[in-house]
């Protein structure tokens, strides 16, 4: 049985540089829970689901002196690997050694231990993007929580860098055919560049056949 997918339209999702100066904004505002910044940022670089994110816990990272971190999220009872850069890793040790977090906490705690839950991060996103975004980019979200996104715009972006949406498809955990219908202008057959010469080398018939 099919599950439909709605299409994530191109002009809905955020560029770089959007993503970019909403964070920066949550980063300075006064007021704001200090485990806000960090779960927005992870989410916006390694394309969680913000319920993944949530749950989060520090024995989730491993986070090396150098070479690429790791971080394990699980979801529907089943557990991904996604690799940390090593800015990131340098950001969540910073992170968990300023929050004074240990292995068993959660990483984005509020500030009664919990997990960041809907009341926390929603009216700062919401604030967010009415000081940063012009007033006719702002959307009326239909699908998941309004912050997910982030993860939607870094998943394009992946896209479009080259990255195989079988790679793509394996970081985010969804299956490459549930991009395709998401995101279907990173598919697009014009925007393929298709090496005529080799097609026709490779479809040809063998030469022993051909006598």
């Amino acid at each position: 049985m099919s599950v439909e997918v709605e299409v994530m339209e191109e002009e809905w999702l955020y560029s770089e540089e959007q993503v970019r100066a909403l964070l920066v904004w949550v980063r300075g505002r006064e007021g704001v829970e200090p485990s806000v910044y960090p779960f927005m940022r992870v989410v916006a670089e390694q394309a969680l689901r913000p319920g993944e994110a949530r749950e989060l816990r520090v024995s989730d990272l491993v986070l090396p002196e150098r070479g690429l971190g790791k971080l394990t999220v699980r979801y529907s009872g089943k557990a991904r690997e996604i690799p940390l850069r090593s800015q990131s890793v340098e950001f969540l040790r910073a992170w968990i050694r300023e929050a004074g977090l240990r292995e068993d906490d959660l990483l984005f705690p509020d500030l009664r231990g919990r997990s960041a839950s809907t009341p926390v991060y929603p009216p700062v996103w919401e604030q967010a993007q009415e000081a940063v975004l012009p007033r006719d980019e702002r959307y009326s979200w239909r699908l998941g929580e309004p912050i997910s996104i982030l993860r939607e715009s870094c998943l394009v972006k992946w896209l479009r860098m080259g990255i195989s949406p079988f790679a793509v498809a394996e970081l985010a955990g969804v299956t490459p055919s549930w991009l395709a219908l998401r995101y279907p202008h990173c598919f697009r057959v014009e925007d393929a560049e298709i090496d005529w010469d080799r097609l026709e080398d490779v479809m040809g018939l063998p030469e022993s056949v051909k006598s």
